[in-house]
């Protein structure tokens, strides 16, 4: 039975936008029990496609063909009084950032509550019984310490299953998730999969799995739409699509997907511009039970970097390797141990350390000024330290032309950038600095496939021309495996493996790390 049918569904962006429709004739159809998972680059119009399904399209996005049905019941009819008894009752949401979704101020166990207070009229005990329930079913480590947990005392993987749990309450007949294992570790991920596949298969939920990863399409789903620029391109079964694509954008996005095996080593130099030696760091935190506890976030690590090399730090979130970017960035200081680079500690000034390491961040959004201009940003840091503002500002034109950008487009605002190219402007700015290392964290997990391939081919190209030293963090293995020419596995705060990246994907010596590799999306059928 089809549970969600759209037919010739047409949405009209604002006037003035770069294209008329943000979709147009997009016919998708969700049967009981199945997974169609919707495919595309930024821009491809899957997100809006998923937005216009639960009648919560943005302000200025408008209907303008089309129609939408759910178990054959029209929704383009429906009153906003019935759009809001059928959100969450009949057809519910699992978003990308469960952060930004969740409410900072409630416990997670008033949250889940609340689905049965507002829709099912359920009093307070019985509702807190059903959210107990509900965590349970979503196999969270302690249900009842998460009940009475704040969204930030739990972790990102934690925090997803509260909003699949939250989504699956009142058991809906459609379940729409846009992108949410994309900011999540290999194995938190193949936890969230395994748990909405099974969920799902016991409820006979109708899925839509809106996503850009095609490792993950290749694991959960039954069938696949590919869209562009607002288009249905392809459509088919997930074996068809994925081992036999017609259409040449899926061609393109397939190629893109980064294989596990590493190029030829290449010799390094005998140099280290980079050493951690037993760097420790221990958080006080406040845990499900309100109990003051230590969290060794880095116990005794010790790592090296070698001139014009990359170094890959992986592990689960929670193993440490961001609080060792911080550390070594000099945005967090260590309890103990000691950071070298060229042979010199690290400055306690930041102001000093800025001139030899710099950061690129994971959301390059979030990480510029959207009230400054882009080459404005990246000359910023010269300025401070002493460069001419004339000077500083040509030299900004000059870097954007260096990572791919338009010089003249410096003048822009960030919002007038696409995702790919901020993270452009972010590598920018942290070149204007001329640093001796570069710290990258996790600067491609939120990138499509496609813009992903572009960013890290800019940073081989950066590497080869400046001699780059980039210490990269990240939690995806295939783009370690890409780019960098060693790698530290990380777990609990520890350093588990270190070695040619390799040798140490190739024969893991922990049993860890083979868990990492296994818990790999789509590992199957891109390879290992």
């Amino acid at each position: 039975m089809t549970r969600l049918a759209v037919e010739g569904l047409t949405v009209r962006l604002p006037r003035g936008a770069d294209r008329e429709h943000a979709i147009e004739e997009v016919t998708l159809s969700v049967a009981a029990g199945e997974i169609l998972c919707v495919v595309g680059e930024s821009g491809s119009g899957k997100s809006v496609t998923a937005s216009a399904v639960m009648g919560l399209l943005a302000p200025g996005l408008t209907i303008a063909a089309g129609a939408m049905a759910l178990s054959g019941e029209d929704l383009r009819a429906k009153s906003s009084d019935a759009w809001r008894a059928i959100r969450g009752r009949r057809i519910a949401m699992v978003f990308q950032e469960p952060m930004t979704a969740l409410n900072p101020l409630m416990t997670v166990g008033a949250q889940i509550a609340e689905m049965w207070r507002v829709h099912l009229g359920l009093d307070a005990a019985e509702a807190s019984r059903r959210a107990l329930a509900a965590l349970r079913e979503v196999n969270l480590p302690d249900p009842e310490g998460a009940l009475r947990a704040y969204p930030h005392e739990l972790s990102g993987g934690q925090r997803q299953r509260v909003m699949i749990a939250m989504a699956l309450a009142l058991e809906p007949e459609v379940l729409v998730c846009d992108e949410p294992t994309t900011a999540l570790d290999v194995t938190t991920q193949a936890q969230v999969l395994a748990l909405i596949k099974d969920l799902q298969r016991r409820h006979g939920t109708a899925v839509m799995f809106i996503t850009h990863d095609f490792g993950v399409v290749a694991e959960i789903a039954d069938r696949v739409a590919v869209m562009r620029l607002g288009r249905v391109v392809e459509e088919g079964t997930a074996r068809e699509v994925l081992t036999n694509p017609q259409h040449d954008y899926t061609k393109a996005l397939l190629a893109a997907v980064p294989g596990l095996h590493a190029p030829a080593p290449r010799a390094l130099s005998p140099d280290t511009v980079l050493e951690v030696r037993g760097l420790t760091k221990t958080y006080v935190s406040r845990g499900l039970f309100r109990r003051r506890k230590p969290v060794r976030a880095l116990d005794a690590v010790s790592v090296s970097l070698k001139r014009g090399a990359t170094l890959a730090v992986v592990g689960e979130s929670g193993s440490g390797k961001s609080t060792l970017a911080r550390c070594v960035v000099g945005l967090l200081g260590a309890d103990g141990g000691e950071i070298v680079i060229s042979g010199a500690p690290l400055p306690k000034r930041r102001r000093e350390a800025a001139r030899l390491v710099q950061m690129v961040f994971q959301d390059p959004y979030a990480s510029l000024n959207p009230r400054r201009r882009a080459g404005a940003q990246v000359a910023q840091g010269p300025i401070a330290a002493g460069t001419p503002s004339a000077r500083a500002r040509t030299e900004a034109r000059d870097l954007f032309a260096l990572v791919g950008l338009d010089p003249d487009s410096v003048d822009r605002f960030p919002h007038e950038f696409s995702g790919g190219q901020r993270q452009r402007i972010g590598i920018a700015r942290a070149l204007a600095m001329k640093p001796e290392v570069l710290v990258a964290d996790e600067p491609v997990s939120a990138l499509d496939v496609s813009v992903q391939a572009q960013v890290l081919e800019l940073l081989r190209d950066l590497q080869r021309r400046l001699g780059l030293s980039i210490l990269f963090i990240t939690h995806d293995l295939r783009v370690a495996a890409q780019l960098c020419d060693e790698v530290a596995v990380m777990r609990d705060g520890v350093v588990e493996e270190a070695g040619s990246i390799g040798a140490v994907f190739a024969d893991p010596r922990s049993a860890y790390t083979r868990s990492l590799i296994e818990a790999i999306p789509g590992r199957a059928l891109f390879g290992t």
